[in-house]
This record gives structure tokens, C-alpha cells and sequence, in this order.
């Protein structure tokens, strides 16, 4: 097992190289550069203060020339410094020689979009395995037939419809919930407990959003998994036993059923980055998704490479769990991976 790990850990060296190789040609075939946002911004721009911008950030130079620049940093885990007038560094605090620490835009947005994205999972799942359960169990009955109902509702709500649906009926109309940001005005004057509940207020919303539209989807995973291992021999042969139904289903039916749905979480870890763009955009939070939006807007390659970068690296991170997980949870699988 030990080997397997350290290998597969190898592989991903040169995936992500080629990734992120992949990921920089595409980029720049994209028409325009920063110095047209620079120009727009300024009509007085001339060609010449231009073209010295193109110098500053190396833009001049030939594509993989400025992909090796690029690599040469990224290995020193230095994202480079943003084009926006701020110059803050992309991925992680630097500081400076009078001893001023500037934090990196990464380091202060992942934060916040694991944060929202990890409770809205463990909210997802909490109701999601014992919706599938419950659907498989009572196969064609009313509460299976009641739970197709909501999932079908689930998959056509597009998130943010559903986003702006809460912000009017919870935020504008009923005024029960914030409508943006993760803070009030006033956080800083309030009490401990005042600011435990202005944080949890801000993240109802954000936080329910990905649980709803990802619920429905697990719920199905779960459903189907179950029904695959209902119909096994094994499980007909535990019951012919005389085991209780409560022992059939969590002991002997559950771990096996749930082999699909590693795979989705594994391989959701970098959805956390792409599907946080609409929540946090639309609610104002300051997270990965709004810096990757921003970020596309106005052309700032260093931060652009540096979260597509930090996504790669997450998805390979989600295979290689998804594999161990599966490993765990399936014997079968692990005698494999001892043998290769």
C-alpha cells in the first residue's frame, strides 16, 4: 500500500506540470492582455506606456518563454504578484524588508470557500444517505416516489436562481437573513456570542445553496447503490440468517453501496473552487470562486494560473483519496493494490 501511495504521489508531479502547461497556452489565447484594461481605464494610454507594461510583466516575451518564467516560480511555491495596482503576492503573505506582512489572495480566499463548501457537504450528506436509504428500502412506495419527486425539483433549480429566490424572500422582503458578505458593519463592536450568531446568519444562505443543489444528486448515487447491493446474494443470504433488517442494511449493505459515492466526493474537491463562482459572486464573499471571477474579468494571469494551479493539484489530491477510500472500504480492491 505504502508503494502504491508513493507512486502514485510521483505521478503526479509530472500531471500537474502538464496541466498547468495545458492550462497557460489556453489562457493566453485569449484575446487581449492587462494592458488593454489599462487602457481602458486611461484613454490617454499610449502605445509606448504599453507596450513598457508588456515589458514590466514579461508579456513581450514568447509563450513558453513565459511559461518556463512561470514554472521556475511556481516550483518555489511563488505565485508571482498580482497585475491589479495592489501588487499583492498570489498564493501566499510576504514580507517586506521594513517587516510588513501582506497576506496572498489565495491564502486569504480558500479559507473561505473550504469553509462554506465542507459544511455544505457534511450538510448534504447528513441528509443524503438517509434519503437513498430510505428511497431504496421503500423501492416504488410513496416515500420513494416522494423523494424521485425531490430530487427531480433538485436537479432543474438552477443555483442561481435559487441564490436570488433567498436573497429576495429571506433577505429583502422578510429581512430574517444578510443578504452579502460574511460580517456586519458593526462586527467588531459586538459581543462573542453576537458575533458566533452574525457569522452563522451570513452563512445560512451561502452554505444551503450548495447543499440543495448537491443533495438531490447524492440522493440518487445513494438510492441506486443501495438498490445494486439489495438484489446481492449476500444480503439475501444475511437475511436467511435471521439477521435484523438494521444489521443488513448498516452493517452489511451500507459500506458497499456507498463505493460510487467516494468517487463523487473525491472527485467533487475541486468543484469547491468552479462551483463557489455563482454563490459567492451573487452573495458578495470574498472566497476562491468571486477571486477567479474577478480575476477572469480583468485579465490578472498570475492569480488565473495560480487557482487553476491550486485546482488541478485538488483534483489529483481527489483522485488519490478516492482511490484510498476505496481501498479502505473494499477489500477486494486493497488485495489489488497490495499486489501491483
Amino acid at each position: 500500500m505504502l508503494k502504491y501511495l508513493i507512486k502514485r504521489v510521483l505521478w503526479m508531479i509530472p500531471m500537474l506540470i502538464g496541466i498547468s502547461l495545458i492550462s497557460f497556452f489556453i489562457m493566453h489565447l485569449a484575446p487581449g492582455d492587462i494592458t488593454n484594461n489599462e487602457a481602458a481605464f486611461n484613454p490617454k494610454a499610449s502605445e509606448e506606456s504599453r507596450q513598457k507594461l508588456r515589458e514590466l510583466y514579461h508579456l513581450d516575451k514568447p509563450v513558453i518563454v513565459q511559461y518556463g518564467l512561470w514554472l521556475k516560480r511556481m516550483v518555489q511555491l511563488d505565485f508571482g504578484n498580482s497585475f491589479k495596482p495592489h501588487q499583492k503576492p498570489v498564493f501566499w503573505q510576504t514580507t517586506d524588508k521594513d517587516g510588513n506582512v501582506t497576506k496572498g489572495m489565495i491564502q486569504e480566499a480558500l479559507p473561505v470557500t473550504l469553509m462554506i463548501n465542507i459544511l455544505g457537504l457534511i450538510i448534504t450528506l447528513s441528509l443524503a444517505i438517509p434519503l437513498g436509504i430510505l428511497a431504496a428500502r421503500k423501492y416504488q412506495g410513496w416515500q420513494d416516489r416522494s423523494i424521485t419527486l425531490f430530487n427531480f425539483i433538485g436537479f432543474s433549480i438552477p443555483g442561481f436562481w435559487l441564490s436570488l429566490l433567498l436573497m429576495y424572500w429571506l433577505g429583502v422582503v422578510n429581512n430574517w437573513l444578510p443578504i452579502s458578505g460574511l460580517h456586519s458593519l458593526n462586527y467588531e463592536n459586538l459581543s462573542t456570542w453576537g458575533k458566533l450568531t452574525d457569522s452563522l446568519s451570513h452563512l445560512i444562505m451561502p452554505v444551503l445553496i450548495p447543499s440543495v443543489t448537491g443533495l438531490a444528486g447524492i440522493t440518487l448515487f445513494v438510492k441506486n447503490g443501495m438498490l445494486d447491493v439489495l438484489n446481492q446474494d449476500y444480503i439475501t443470504t444475511a437475511r436467511a440468517k435471521g439477521l435484523n433488517e438494521h444489521k443488513v442494511i448498516y452493517t452489511h449493505a451500507l459500506r458497499n453501496a456507498l463505493l460510487p459515492l467516494i468517487t463523487i466526493i473525491g472527485l467533487s474537491i475541486p468543484g469547491l473552487i468552479g462551483g463557489s463562482v455563482i454563490a459567492e459572486t451573487i452573495f458578495a464573499i470574498d472566497g476562491m470562486g468571486k477571486l477567479f471571477f474577478d480575476s477572469v474579468t480583468s485579465r490578472d494571469f498570475p492569480v488565473i494560473m495560480g487557482i487553476l494551479t491550486i485546482g488541478s493539484a485538488l483534483t489529483l489530491v481527489g483522485n488519490l483519496v478516492a482511490d484510498i477510500a476505496y481501498a479502505w472500504a473494499d477489500p477486494r480492491v486493497r488485495r489489488g493494490v497490495v499486489r501491483s
